[in-house]
């Protein structure tokens, strides 16, 4: 079991409501630990108010009680104000304040804010932290709370974990799954959950839109230094033309990391005004969190990712590829 912080721990049994957030565009491990977090929250008799800049995406739109999460911040208010104060935020796999969405300075006004997270480059923010670069996922973490608090985990909570879990360690294939993950997932398993139903869910739940997109991104593929380093994007024009939105682009980047000689795949993603995002996804000859932190990201060695901005799609690929290139030679 994880050595976890007193003073969050208190914090926790202390407070009566909790505001639970996590990054824009969240992913599985985002919203699986904080739906988990809020069901776990209730348990111990907490009061809870799930907030996302967005509407849960059609990717994870199974996941149960998705429908709970408001996007409203005049309900986040007043959710404040009938707590007379007595409320902390606690924010979920989510290594900087700045991927918290347009609402971040109100949000950060709630104190004590806590974060938990499991990015090795989390930018420290808020009044407590649990930062574990050793778990191989922030649901990993929210489990492990709930053994210290001695919460009950409901075969609803062990979905979301699952899910969470099952999604961050790419269905446990990736070097952040230990005995422990494994551990873990046979013991949510015991508690009701059923993998192949899980597996349906995550690869087999797609749009057609999704699918067109696939092929238009799919198509920009560019391999370079012998094979060793793969690229692709995708531009606004691609979604205005296959009808897809930014969510659906999850899961892409594993299609040239799959490729055999390939050492070091990225994606580049053009976004709403002038920002690219680009994701990193190596098999551990090369760190990319050093990469990524190079351009003021972060992430883990096998996963990172960072953002440019006034910059196009072709001028940020270059800028990438410069540094990976260097990055191998190390």
């Amino acid at each position: 079991m994880r050595t976890i912080p007193k003073d969050l721990t208190a914090t926790i049994r202390d407070v009566g409501a909790f505001v639970v957030l996590t990054h824009i565009h969240p992913d599985g491990d985002a919203l699986g630990s904080l739906l988990a977090f809020a069901e776990i929250m209730e348990t111990l008799g907490k009061r809870v108010f799930c907030y996302l800049e967005e509407p849960v995406t059609s990717l994870y739109d199974f996941l149960p009680d998705s429908m709970r999460i408001h996007t409203d911040l005049a309900d986040l208010l007043r959710f404040i104000e009938e707590a007379d104060g007595q409320v902390a935020a606690i924010s979920l796999d989510c290594g900087d304040c700045d991927r918290m969405g347009e609402n971040q300075e109100e949000l950060l006004k709630i104190h004590p804010f806590l974060a938990i997270d499991h990015h090795r480059a989390h930018r420290q923010y808020g009044d407590l932290r649990w930062i574990d670069p050793d778990c191989s996922s922030t649901g990993e973490m929210v489990y492990e709370l709930a053994q210290v608090l001695g919460a009950d985990i409901s075969a609803t909570c062990a979905f979301n974990l699952y899910v969470a879990i099952s999604t961050d360690t790419g269905s446990f294939r990736y070097e952040s799954t230990t005995s422990r993950t494994l551990m873990i997932a046979a013991d949510l398993v015991a508690r009701g959950v059923r993998p192949d139903e899980v597996a349906s869910h995550l690869h087999e739940n797609f749009t057609l839109q999704r699918l067109k997109l696939m092929e238009l991104v799919l198509s920009t593929l560019k391999l370079h230094e012998s094979g060793q380093l793969a690229f692709i994007q995708v531009t606004r024009d691609m979604f205005e033309r296959s009808g897809a939105n930014f969510q659906d682009v999850e899961g892409f980047i594993d299609y040239p990391r799959s490729l055999r000689s390939v050492k070091v795949a990225a994606f580049m993603k053009e976004g709403k005004d002038g920002q690219i995002s680009v994701s990193l996804r190596a098999k551990g000859e090369c760190d990319v969190a050093e990469v990524a932190q190079s351009f003021g990201g972060g992430g883990h060695r096998n996963a990172a990712g960072f953002r440019f901005v006034g910059k196009t799609v072709d001028e940020a690929q270059a800028e990438v590829l410069a540094a990976l290139i260097k990055a191998l030679k190390n």
